[in-house]
């Protein structure tokens, strides 16, 4: 099981162990690993434990308050009774995550679809949402490339959302979302619908075996600009790598030197090729059950409709909202929470 307690604390006895082997510390980056896996393992024990220790409080207060039927503990009782039922339900949900990569940090890359400048504003939205939505998670988020519009809005952005379990979470958000709205652009104030696509990649580990052969790349260097032509480097920072044989291009420019920009746009480039490695895996699965599946990433997961009336419906689970402003700032748990439960 996931939350396997016991099977925890067996697992970091083992690895305390292996940390005191004399050559333990030989292979740094091996060594940097199982410190984080040990620090995981604890933190998911002691997590447990204090909620552990909360329920055992509550039920002692309950019992207080029913035999000196002290009515004053009620509201108090309620309060902790709510406050622990969320959080037990979010260590819950993390049992869901148990894919090879849920734990990585995640790469997202936004891409602005049919629908013009309207579209470009629509991702810059997006955008803006999933920044909200990880400051609340506490990941930190980290622009790897941007393309602003012409007139207004983000063309495209690619970004990190760096912390535990961020792709495992994000990944519920990989496809296309639709806007409808009366368009601020639009000086008839006609109603507009808009889309943008989401692609949800694990950052990999170093030890995860992608074969990459030099010759298969094509890099380039560019000088780097951010919005608004702010910051242009004097030199070609900034690197966009394609792979010939699968035509898939990558470019990162937010980073301070040339050589960093190249190993951040490598990590993506690893990424998207495994993507497309098991995106092809489970076509061909499909083949052989004789299977038409629509591809999920390509299909639209949800739509958020300002206007004639506000709602955001997920299109997957049928989960809606109509409190849309807070879902553009960052309220879209109550969509991935249903999504990683009906995956289960």
């Amino acid at each position: 099981m996931h939350f396997d307690i016991p099977g925890c604390q067996r697992k970091v006895q083992e690895l305390e162990e292996k940390m005191n082997d004399p050559n333990f510390w030989n292979d740094l980056e091996q060594a940097q690993k199982t410190n984080r896996e040990i620090k995981y393992l604890k933190g998911k024990i002691d997590r447990y434990k204090k909620l552990k220790s909360r329920l055992e409080d509550l039920e002692l207060l309950i019992e207080l308050g029913s035999e000196e039927q002290d009515g004053s503990l009620v509201e108090e009782i309620q309060r902790d009774v709510k406050s622990l039922k969320k959080d037990v339900e979010e260590l819950n949900l993390e049992t869901l995550l148990s894919g090879p990569y849920d734990r990585n940090n995640a790469i997202v890359s936004l891409h602005a679809g049919a629908g013009g400048t309207e579209a470009m504003d629509w991702v810059s939205m997006l955008y803006r949402m999933y920044v909200r939505w990880c400051e609340s998670k506490g990941y930190e988020v980290k622009t790897l490339d941007l393309l602003p519009g012409e007139e207004a809005g983000i063309k495209s952005v690619t970004f990190q959302a760096i912390g535990e379990n961020a792709y495992g979470y994000l990944k519920a958000e990989k496809g296309v979302h639709r806007l409808v709205r009366i368009s601020p652009f639009d000086a008839s104030g006609r109603r507009h619908t808009s889309f943008a696509s989401a692609d949800v990649m694990p950052e990999l580990d170093n030890d995860i075996e992608i074969e990459i052969r030099p010759e298969d790349l094509k890099i380039d260097t560019y000088r780097s600009g951010g919005a608004g032509g702010q910051h242009v480097n004097k030199t070609e920072s900034a690197v966009r790598i394609t792979h010939l044989p699968t035509g898939i291009v990558v470019q990162c420019q937010n980073e301070r030197s040339q050589i960093q920009n190249r190993e951040t746009a490598m990590k993506v480039l690893k990424a998207r090729l495994l993507e497309l490695k098991e995106r092809e895996a489970q076509e061909e699965i499909n083949k052989m059950k004789g299977e038409m599946k629509k591809i999920e990433w390509g299909s639209q997961i949800r739509s958020y409709v300002f206007h004639p009336y506000s709602m955001v419906k997920d299109h997957r689970t049928g989960v809606e909202t109509g409190n849309i402003q807070a879902v553009m700032d960052g309220e879209i748990d109550l969509f991935i929470n249903a999504y990683l439960q009906m995956m289960a």
